[in-house]
């Protein structure tokens, strides 16, 4: 199964032991991500650092796990998808998602109901994609 992870989803798993980061480890899944997502979590790494209660090395580690597992994909490797998925997202800010999506013709693993509201990628919550595995 391919999905595209959310930012929301990842930052979900880091912040505490759960059902979604279980998923996030499942062999049945062949995630993948926008690139500007790194840059997210660096921006805040120290928040979640103290949600967490982690020390910088163990975020490092964690970063570096989520990297083996997650495919970061290039922006230019799907940016010809951008038109369609400007058309198609109903949030501005999710607009890279879609675009990766369309390019992996894959679905998006996000909790954000208003994804849902489009008929042309499927949009998965964490309980749906539970229920698939």
């Amino acid at each position: 199964m391919i999905l595209v992870i959310d930012a929301n989803v990842l930052f979900s798993a880091l912040i505490k032991n759960s059902l979604t980061a279980e998923l996030i480890f499942n062999e049945d899944i062949n995630l993948y991500t926008c690139e500007f997502i790194i840059d997210e979590f660096f921006k805040h790494e120290q928040e979640i650092m103290e949600k967490t209660h982690r020390t910088r090395e163990q975020f490092i580690t964690i970063m570096h796990q989520l990297k083996e597992i997650i495919t970061v994909v290039p922006k230019e490797e799907y940016s010809k998808f951008m038109i369609e998925a400007e058309q198609i997202s109903p949030d501005e800010n999710d607009i890279l998602y879609f675009a990766l999506a369309l390019r992996l013709k894959g679905a998006i693993w996000s909790n954000d109901k208003r994804l849902k509201m489009q008929d042309k990628v499927k949009v998965y919550n964490t309980g749906d994609v539970m229920k698939m595995i």
